[in-house]
């Protein structure tokens, strides 16, 4: 995620707890582990109070949802299949501000009942720990946007064309009903119905589209786990583009209100060069789809790494240039944040420090200006009072977490050199795809595969209240 004018924006609480073993002493296990037992109405993650949910462990979201810009009204029945950790007599879904019709467990009528944000499920019969289950919901209403004390609007919010649902670090709840954590990733089938003329694009693979009686049915399938807060849907007049990159789908939407020939289809037509200049470096392309959508919304002001199709609100293409950076940056999230996501939110800078040292690789490439001295600005302007790892919620898209995250992984690069560091990051890329990880988790990996103690550095360069030396 990139916000506008954020690219060139965090009280130190980790200290020296950086070292593996220490680190998880001071941040707590990942969020679901003792809570799960107790099938928690919260993920246990201080970043996001109130979201995500412990007990079961999602596999997959089947999604089908009709949504007239006239009224603005959603109606959608979701299916959601999970297999359950511990013993449950009742679970909890987020589920912001829609209207339940009917809840099923595995075919049976459940009841349901609503607790703030939270769906409450009581299955007619308890669930066993191992058990793998189905549950349909049925719902209905005007989905509301939200505002984020972190980053601005996000959710389900109505444009004067359509809808987007996009958002970080939550949005999916007001559209679907989710275990809305990134610690429990899922696969996603979305079917989305909308008035003739109208597009609707989501994630992963398009598969298929059908009209009949004034209304067009897109469907979009992902098959790679996804974390919640990275699956959107964007409904409105856009200029859709279909092809492929490398065998895979490549699809790419410009609103309709933007020109055709401007900065912002001018930077998306370079997504495949960018993907392949990234891949070089960082492993093989994770998804099964290329792609991105460019928003006229203006109250979008940020990028966000949606998987397989980031999206671009309009503020990064107002200079009348193009903007290949953030195209970069967003692309860079499909390795890092999207393909191996993730725990706790504490350890943001996994994505946003990687995606950022990438779009100063790119734009070394492109012609700007070196990595080198990039690097040079960027550590003479650091406040290094502020932590890259457990920022703190309100400083969880700060300049720490972007910049001092960047300058960490070329502090790495430098001390490793190029061989090792790259072969650390494909390694990362690859053992970890599909799946979540901590800050410990990448400096044992680190130091296996360099065979070096790095964990003082890391420690300096994340987390020390003094600016290390330039390596």
């Amino acid at each position: 995620m990139v916000r506008t004018g954020s690219r060139p924006v965090g009280r130190v609480v980790l200290a020296a707890c950086l070292v593996a073993a220490a680190l998880a002493a001071c941040t707590g296990p990942p969020p679901d582990a003792d809570r799960a037992r107790r099938g928690a109405a919260d993920a246990g993650d201080p970043y996001v109070p109130g979201r995500g949910n412990g007990g079961y462990d999602v596999a997959a979201y089947r999604l089908r949802i009709r949504y007239d810009p006239a009224d603005d009204r959603l109606t959608g029945h979701a299916t959601i299949t999970a297999t359950a950790t511990a013993g449950l007599s009742r679970f909890n879904l987020d589920l912001s501000g829609l209207t339940v019709g009917a809840v099923r467990v595995d075919g049976a009528q459940a009841r349901h009942a609503r607790e703030g944000d939270e769906l409450v499920v009581t299955p007619a019969r308890g669930l066993d720990r191992g058990a793998r289950f189905a549950v349909d919901v049925e719902y209905a209403g005007v989905p509301q946007p939200v505002e984020s004390t972190t980053l601005g609007v996000g959710g389900f919010l109505a444009t004067a064309d359509g809808a987007v649902a996009l958002g970080q670090p939550d949005s999916a709840s007001t559209w679907f009903p989710v275990n809305d954590h990134p610690s429990d990733k899922a696969t996603y089938d979305v079917e989305v119905t909308v008035p003739d003329g109208l597009a609707a694009l989501g994630n992963g693979v398009p598969a298929g589209r059908a009209s009949a009686g004034g209304w067009t049915t897109w469907r979009w399938v992902e098959r790679a786990p996804m974390a919640s807060y990275l699956s959107t849907l964007v409904i409105g007049d856009y200029r859709v583009a279909t092809g492929t990159h490398r065998g895979k789908p490549m699809v790419t939407a410009v609103a309709a209100s933007l020109p055709a020939d401007g900065p912002a289809a001018a930077s998306l037509a370079r997504t495949g060069e960018i993907a392949d200049f990234l891949a070089d470096r960082f492993g093989p392309y994770p998804f099964d789809s290329y792609g991105g959508i460019a928003l006229a919304e203006r109250r979008i002001s940020y990028a966000l790494e949606t998987q397989s199709r980031p999206v671009y609100g309009p503020g990064f293409f107002r200079s009348g240039r193009p903007d290949t950076g953030v195209v970069a940056h967003e692309l860079a999230h499909q390795w890092f944040g999207d393909s191996v996501s993730l725990a706790r939110w504490s350890d943001i800078w996994l994505n946003e420090g990687f995606a950022t040292y990438a779009e100063w690789l790119w734009l070394e490439h492109d012609g700007g200006r070196t990595v080198a001295q990039t690097v040079a600005a960027r550590h003479a302007a650091t406040d290094w009072s502020q932590p890259s790892v457990d920022p703190g919620r309100a400083n969880m898209f700060g300049d720490a977490v972007y910049q001092r995250g960047a300058l960490a992984v070329h502090a790495l690069r430098r001390t490793v050199g190029d061989d090792a560091f790259f072969r650390i990051l494909r390694a990362w890329t690859t053992e970890r795809r599909g799946g979540n990880a901590t800050t410990a988790d990448f400096v044992a990996l680190a130091e296996r595969v360099s065979g070096r103690r790095l964990a003082a550095l890391l420690d300096a360069w994340l987390v020390g209240g003094t600016a290390p030396a330039l390596p």
